[in-house]
């Protein structure tokens, strides 16, 4: 029996890499690397900081004492001080110049952007491996007719290859708003209680130069060309929107992408992949449901509505600085990105272990084509032996009533080319009824559209990210 809640996102979905990217440990390793790296630039700059202070705190960048900080915590009820007064009684040389000139945001918002950065690069990895994994598919059943659906109901015929196409497409569409975004990052840098940079320009007697130096060095020293321009307190909260858009978006696609294998599960033209063992039902044991797309479908929703909280946060901020975001953030950030990496591993299982069943396909095709075929027969009956075409309309809309009637009142099979071929109306022989009803005569450009699409976008991204590619994921439960 477990004492306390346990978030499912840790115990059940997310990796081992997106949890260590926001885990606490991190978070208190990456401050201290802060306050040194502050502590370094500013004895760079002129400030009475000793080498013997600067050594003291790299020997203690890793061994912090969290419980002390915990206990801290509770007596100071301010996360930032007590981690500091932890890290001062490990260090009580350079105690005297930790944090100097910074407020608390220097730290939690600087090592926030670290982990959006990190977080955003695990994403894309993710992204371009299910894009592979997919484009497999797409090329091995580029040229496999299937029967296409508006409105969940039978259209005009597609491949089973350009039908993937349109899922790859959306992931595309996220991997280049992810890169966007990524490269729009930029941290805080070091700008003082209301972004004036007040405090540093105090520390170096009025030197304005020294404290955009400052600045300019600490986001260098995170590896970035620069720091955001102007700020609050904080930096804009309209980033973390950004992000999590992004990631919303990703949600989107993969939601698709799951209802999709949903339905076409249903219609028996695919299954997702299952464990020898895997149960679909406590009841019925002969199912095999779509589990993992369902997940997928589950958790996409989460992340879709977590992305307006960080819309209400931005919205919400007063003047230079508020606190009402810090509890949302702490929340909506990792989880937002722990939900989009559980969904992504998810997907590029099941793409890597798609089932796809072409005689189905086939067989659904062959149901619907002859009522998608009297257009071709009408056209070919009028151009190639001078029929009258009205005539022939009228004896079409007939005969595909009847065989409509057969199919949905009594059950039976679609006669309607049995009705076609015995009206001498039409004076067509078997072969040219064969003929005419080559489903790959159906499908337009469809598998064109997908070599093109993959040879001219995905082969290239793919080609390009070699080294990022063939990563394992593992799913929990």
């Amino acid at each position: 029996m477990y004492e306390y809640y346990e978030n499912p996102l840790c115990t059940r979905y997310a990796s081992e890499e997106m949890k260590r990217i926001f885990s606490r440990e991190r978070k208190v390793r990456t401050w201290r690397r802060l306050w040194l790296l502050l502590a370094e630039n500013e004895q760079a700059l002129g400030l009475p900081i000793t080498d013997e202070q600067l050594d003291e705190l790299r020997a203690h960048l890793d061994d912090a004492d969290m419980d002390a900080a915990a206990e801290y915590e509770r007596r100071v009820r301010h996360d930032v001080m007590a981690e500091l007064l932890a890290f001062g009684d490990q260090c009580p040389k350079a105690r005297p110049i930790l944090h100097l000139g910074a407020t608390s945001c220097y730290v939690g918002d600087n090592a926030d952007i670290l982990n959006l950065r990190d977080a955003m690069d695990l994403i894309r990895d993710r992204l371009l491996n299910a894009i592979e994994a997919l484009s497999v598919l797409a090329e091995r059943y580029e040229a496999t007719p299937a029967l296409a659906y508006t409105h969940f109901q039978a259209a005009q015929p597609t491949t089973v290859g350009k039908r993937i196409c349109l899922w790859i497409s959306d992931l595309l569409f996220d991997l280049r708003q992810l890169d966007f975004q990524r490269e729009e990052l930029r941290p805080l840098g070091c700008k003082g209680t209301t972004g004036t940079g007040a405090s540093f320009l105090a520390l170096f007697d009025g030197d304005g130069e020294k404290a955009e130096r400052l600045d300019q060095r600490i986001a260098e020293g995170l590896g970035f060309p620069r720091s955001v321009s102007v700020s609050g307190q904080t930096y804009s909260r309209k980033t973390d929107y950004a992000v999590v858009q992004v990631l919303s978006g990703i949600a989107q696609s993969t939601s698709k992408f799951a209802g999709d294998l949903r339905l076409l599960c249903h219609e028996k033209e695919l299954d997702e992949p299952a464990e020898p063992g895997q149960i679909g039902s406590s009841a019925m044991a002969y199912k095999r449901n779509p589990m993992r797309s369902e997940r997928i479908s589950s958790l996409a929703r989460y992340v879709i509505c977590l992305s307006q909280n960080t819309a209400v946060t931005a919205a919400s901020q007063w003047l230079e600085r508020s606190l009402d975001d810090s509890a949302n953030r702490r929340l909506t950030l990792p989880e937002a990105f722990l939900a989009t990496d559980a969904v992504l591993c998810l997907t590029i299982n099941v793409a890597r272990g798609l089932l796809v069943y072409p005689k189905v396909c086939e067989r659904h095709l062959q149901e619907e084509l002859p009522f998608m075929a009297t257009e071709n027969i009408l056209m070919y009956c009028v151009k190639t032996k001078g029929l009258d075409r009205q005539t022939l309309h009228e004896r079409l809309r007939v005969h595909a009533r009847e065989a409509a009637e057969q199919v949905k009142i009594y059950g039976r099979e679609n006669d309607l080319l049995q009705r076609i071929r015995e009206d001498d109306a039409f004076a067509l022989s078997e072969t040219e009824l064969q003929t005419l009803l080559d489903p790959g005569a159906f499908t337009g450009l469809a598998q064109q559209q997908c070599r093109r699409f993959l040879q001219e976008e995905i082969h290239p991204l793919l080609e390009a990210n070699r080294d990022r590619l063939g990563m394992g994921v593992e799913i929990n439960v």
